[in-house]
Order: structure tokens, then sequence, then C-alpha cells
């Protein structure tokens, strides 16, 4: 496997520098990353706890629910756009949960 450096522009680094407190930068990049994915997922934890707030149920039991008629009109635009948008947004924790799993 061959490592290739990575050159980070000298503004970039002024702002990781500023924004973690390191000066290394391969520390700041990687302490940046970390707080995105934490942000990243926070926001996808709000989205999908106002959905459940919502509909008073979890994703699995919602999809259970607009087949057997306990979510009323489920082909609504508004309820097949809050399906969507829970789903993309499990979908998207799911995935920063792996990565966070990377980050060191």
């Amino acid at each position: 496997m061959i490592i290739e450096p990575v050159v980070i522009p000298k503004g970039t680094h002024n702002v990781l520098r500023k924004l973690t407190g390191q000066t290394r930068p391969d520390i700041a990049l990687s302490l940046a990353i970390k707080d995105l994915v934490r942000l990243r997922m926070k926001e996808e934890r709000e989205q999908i706890n106002f959905f459940e707030n919502k509909y008073k149920m979890a994703y699995a039991e919602f999809e259970k629910a607009c087949k057997d008629g306990r979510v009323k009109d489920p082909y609504s635009y508004e309820v097949e756009k809050d399906d969507f948008a829970w789903e993309a947004a499990i979908t998207e924790l799911d995935a920063l949960e792996e990565i966070s799993q990377w980050l060191v």
C-alpha cells in the first residue's frame, strides 16, 4: 500500500488550527472531521425524534401503521414526504455511525 502525502492549503490549515486549537494539521483535521460527524449525527437524531414525536411511534411501527390503516391517509403528500425524510434520516444516521467507528 502506497500512502501519498496530503497537502492542506495554508488557509485551510489556519482555519483548522483556530477551530481545534491544534497546530499539527493531521490532528486538527481528525478533530474537525470528528466534530462534523458528531454534528451530523445529532441533526439526524433530531430529525428522527421529530417524526417519532409527530407520529408517536418508531419508524418500523410507522411503516406497519401505514399498511394497516392506523396512519390516516398514508398516501398523502405530507405522509409520503415524512416517510421519505424519516427513512433518509435513519439511513444517514446508520452511515454516520459506521463512519464514526473509523475515526480514532
